[in-house]
């Protein structure tokens, strides 16, 4: 239990998550820390949450929040670039990439291989999927990110100096990717959260006919789910409770463990077949695939760290141990 002396009466720990049912627990108050008066703020990113949007920029830029989930790629630069930030290895979101690639109906485009010398839009360059997508073609595919135009929707969370070898370039503003690849200036999307009108979008397809197959070969054979996001603490308000990092990592666990059993009724969700579905997930990759802690964390973030820098977003190979706060190293 935190011990230091309490925060002044007006003044409370703000904690900026998405909702998402691992978070439920935490957002509705059913997990508290003892001795710390937090307020758990519904922050979407692109998408509006109860408190707005802009979590990843209002963190890691403006540093409004004292922890925050945020991009595991925006959080990479923000380190590199100095800024005061620790990380706790709670990955409160993860996708595969194969999923999220998208291309128009009769594009003609019908494999990754197709994409090269093509115009593929991104939400920013250094979108945690982005930087993913990028990497997985090369991985799994053999189509190199350099032989590929990418053009970006939205300002970058961090500036960063490109990569001279890469083919970078801007909507006009205002312009969404949706409507760039239906006017025809972009040949494909990969996007991490597509709206409610792209999914609705008769007109678009994914890229790759069977990405679930695509998607358990790659667990298969790479042995995680690849991290997209990470949990960041103010370094001002790890010295002002350093038992902190230890508390909220355990209050992540707890919330996640209340998460797991809801799913355990069969109605909980909207799905029908919810109950069966997290049971095939369970048979066709594991019961563990959202690991916390840096133990079963390394290679996924090892090899993620390299292809940050590959692309020119972080000036160096970071080392793990020093993103993470030192209590939590053997985790």
């Amino acid at each position: 239990m935190i011990t230091e002396s309490p925060l002044p009466k007006d003044r409370r720990l703000t904690l900026a998550l998405a909702n998402y049912d691992r978070h439920l627990p935490l957002l509705e108050g059913t997990v508290t820390i003892p001795g710390v008066p937090l307020e758990v703020l519904e922050v979407g990113q692109s998408v509006m949450g109860r408190h707005g949007t802009g979590r990843h920029e209002r963190m890691l830029n403006a540093q409004e929040f004292d922890i925050a989930e945020v991009s595991l790629s925006s959080f990479l630069m923000a380190k590199d670039q100095g800024a005061p930030f620790t990380a706790i290895p709670i990955f409160p979101r993860r996708l595969f990439s194969m999923s999220q690639m998208w291309v128009k109906k009769g594009s003609g485009i019908s494999s990754p291989t197709d994409l090269r010398g093509k115009k593929v839009g991104l939400n920013t360059f250094q979108t945690t999927l982005s930087v993913l997508a990028k990497a997985d073609l090369g991985r799994a595919f053999s189509v190199p990110w350099r032989d590929i135009i990418w053009v970006t929707q939205r300002d970058e969370t961090r500036s960063f100096q490109a990569d001279g070898t890469a083919k970078l370039e801007r909507l006009a503003p205002g312009e969404s990717l949706l409507g760039a690849i239906m006017g025809g200036k972009l040949d494909a999307i990969m996007i991490p959260h597509p709206s409610h009108s792209f999914l609705q979008n008769r007109e678009l397809v994914r890229l790759l006919h069977d990405p679930k197959e695509q998607e358990i070969r790659y667990f298969k054979e790479f042995g995680y789910f690849p991290i997209m996001h990470v949990i960041a603490i103010r370094d001002d308000v790890i010295k002002e409770f350093p038992h902190l990092p230890q508390e909220l990592f355990n209050a992540f666990e707890t919330s996640w463990e209340i998460a797991r059993e809801r799913w355990d009724d069969p109605n909980w969700s909207f799905l029908a077949w919810g109950r069966q579905a997290s049971e095939n997930q369970n048979n066709q990759l594991s019961d563990e695939i959202w690991p916390n802690g840096l133990g079963r964390n390394r290679e996924n973030l090892k090899w993620f760290i390299e292809q940050s820098y590959d692309q020119g977003l972080i000036s160096q190979i970071l080392d793990i141990e020093g993103l993470f706060h030192h209590d939590l190293s053997n985790s």
